[in-house]
């Protein structure tokens, strides 16, 4: 049995040749998880698209409307931070279908990982920081409405706040929000996930691995959770433009073996997911996120 990873890349948005949002990461990804044979062929799957019912468990009808008819306004599609375009719309879809298939993988297999997905600043009302949905609220009640889970903690190692995710679930006692970040990096407001974890700018590797575990460790202890869905930014990468702290990729791996680690001794199925990565170098981004999928091909296998 290999690692199921689920891939959206040739679902390609339309942007301005000089816009700064990383797409070509994921084709990458993609292209390396193939060619290193890490996963079998028939494990490498396209997702189906979340479906208006999923999506409205996390997201309020009329936004939903407006991102499907092209009505929102110049306001919010700046909020977003790309044009809409039927693309867009078909793309966010298969993201956050990607990680509902990935949760359900995970929850027969161990683990299981989307491609993309991790658009944790997406709210119940608007879109932001070039998320539209938020696929990991969108699929953590996709799995206790399917009966598959009953309580889901989220582990968000993006190096920005998980915003939208701890507003959409705010008050909701069955899914754990923690999220470990940037003290001055965005969002600017930041909102109150169930654990917070902030670092000052030029963290290292020693001192976020240690309160990392810290983290983990008390959010797996409170949540008492059926399934656990981890975003893996890339963006804590010393090499990151807009990531403003200092961890090495030696660093990052040794965080992917942590979480994963933490989760396999208390018998937890993981979900993962990319979330962000801006470093100059496109290489940089695959790197880091291509030694996510191998320590958790590795982990399922040993």
């Amino acid at each position: 049995m290999t690692l199921k990873c689920y891939y959206t890349d040739h679902f390609v948005l339309p942007l301005p040749a000089d816009h700064r949002f990383p797409m070509p990461k994921y084709s990458r990804l993609r292209e390396r998880v193939e060619t290193e044979d890490i996963v079998r062929p028939d494990d490498l799957r396209i997702p189906e698209a979340a479906t208006d019912e999923q999506i409205l468990r996390a997201h309020d009808a009329d936004y939903l409307e407006k991102v499907k008819t092209g009505t929102l306004t110049a306001k919010e599609i700046r909020r977003i931070g790309f044009p809409w375009t039927p693309e867009m719309v078909e793309r966010s879809r298969r993201s956050s279908g990607a990680t509902i298939a990935a949760c359900r993988s995970a929850l027969t297999d161990g683990f299981a990982a989307n491609l993309a997905g991790g658009t944790h600043h997406a709210f119940r009302d608007h879109g932001e920081g070039y998320c539209v949905f938020n696929d990991s609220a969108i699929a953590a009640r996709a799995m206790q409405a399917e009966g598959r889970a009953r309580r889901l903690v989220i582990l968000d190692c993006d190096v920005h706040q998980g915003n939208g995710t701890a507003a959409i679930l705010k008050g909701d006692s069955t899914i754990y929000t923690f999220s470990i970040h940037g003290e001055k990096n965005f969002p600017y407001h930041k909102e109150q996930s169930d654990l917070d974890i902030e670092l000052l700018d030029g963290t290292s590797d020693r001192v976020y691995l240690d309160m990392l575990e810290e983290g983990v460790q008390r959010a797996l202890a409170l949540s008492h959770a059926d399934l656990a869905i981890y975003l893996a930014g890339a963006d804590p990468y010393e090499g990151d433009r807009l990531g403003r702290l200092k961890l090495t990729k030696s660093g990052l791996r040794h965080r992917d073996e942590m979480v994963l680690e933490l989760c396999k001794a208390r018998g937890l199925p993981v979900a993962i997911t990319m979330a962000g990565g801006y470093a100059r170098n496109v290489e940089d981004i695959a790197d880091i996120h291509l030694t996510t999928i191998k320590v958790a091909s590795r982990l399922q296998s040993g």
